[in-house]
């Protein structure tokens, strides 16, 4: 019918409202991790956010999910995959990596996540990298080598680069692979319940990382940035991402990152008292400019027909 070309671009519409919400979030969430820095340790806001999480899911997913263990004992390996990239490795390597690097630098590197999806997706389904590609990812990475030496690029090779924004890439890294592989790994498990697991298993992965880490307790300081990262971010956030990712592919979906850094910059400057300098500016937009560049392609028919028939997948699972 005539309506269908309009119905497709209602859905990619509204489906972006779901990743948007995610990244300002996330944005948040990159000013509390920095806020956390001195407050409480690494895995201890990692373990009680996820625990939290968890149990705050637990008596609205609990029930339907114990009715799907025979899914979930069949899909329990890449459940546990996908916390262990999303949840545990990307989340408190940030957490680490926020004592010796600014929430801007954060920002900026999360910024690289659309790139990094679009060659690991390229990696791992054999897809071809373009030209454009191969360009956006050099550009990208000379904007973060002016960032992080802080517009001396001779600052890395005399020890200027921080091991925080080392830890920060490689969190980038595993949250980038964690999108693919929730696209690649299409389970028949409705999302609430995908959520809720993945939770469980990065809670469980937790606790030898709490127990033999410097154990912090809750305090009235430390409280409000563990709420934040429960509630919001771990509960709200995952939920829009993984609607993002079901309806418009990860690709996609990350494309809505290259905000964040501005955000990002906004909210650390108002709220943490960070100072902007030039290089911020400089090195933040050559790696958009790069991002930008890396996901330019020429739609196709079947890239046309994706919107479609992420909708059938999203309501054939929901049913």
């Amino acid at each position: 019918m005539s309506t269908q070309p309009h119905s497709s671009a209602s859905v990619v519409s509204v489906a972006g409202l779901a990743p948007l919400l995610t990244v300002l979030i996330w944005s948040g969430n990159t000013v509390v991790t920095k806020a956390s820095a001195g407050l409480i340790s690494p895995g201890s806001i990692s373990f009680y956010r996820w625990l939290l999480a968890f149990v705050v899911l637990l008596p609205f997913v609990g029930r339907a999910a114990w009715r799907n263990r025979a899914l979930v004992r069949e899909h329990w390996l890449k459940l546990a995959i996908l916390g262990a990239l999303g949840m545990v490795i990307y989340q408190s390597l940030a957490y680490e990596a926020a004592k010796t690097t600014s929430a801007v630098n954060m920002g900026v590197m999360l910024a690289l996540m659309p790139l990094l999806s679009t060659f690991f997706a390229s990696l791992l389904a054999g897809e071809r990298l373009s030209a454009s590609s191969l360009a956006g990812g050099a550009i990208s990475l000379i904007g973060l080598i002016y960032l992080t030496s802080q517009g001396d690029p001779t600052r890395l090779i005399n020890g200027g680069f921080h091991i925080g924004d080392g830890l920060m890439i490689i969190a980038v890294l595993s949250n980038a692979l964690y999108g693919v592989m929730l696209k690649r790994w299409a389970m028949p498990i409705p999302i609430w319940q995908q959520l809720f697991w993945q939770i469980g298993f990065s809670t469980l992965l937790l606790i030898p990382v709490f127990l033999m880490g410097d154990i912090s307790p809750v305090t009235t300081a430390n409280l409000p940035l563990i709420l934040y990262a429960a509630i919001p971010t771990s509960l709200v956030a995952p939920l829009c991402w993984m609607i993002g990712i079901q309806k418009l592919g990860a690709s996609r979906t990350s494309l809505l990152i290259n905000l964040l850094p501005i955000v990002v910059a906004a909210l650390a400057w108002a709220l943490l008292g960070e100072q902007l300098h030039s290089y911020h500016a400089i090195g933040g937009a050559l790696a958009l400019i790069g991002v930008g560049l890396g996901l330019r392609k020429s739609p196709t028919a079947s890239d046309q027909a994706a919107p479609a028939a992420d909708e059938a997948d999203w309501e054939a699972e929901e049913a």
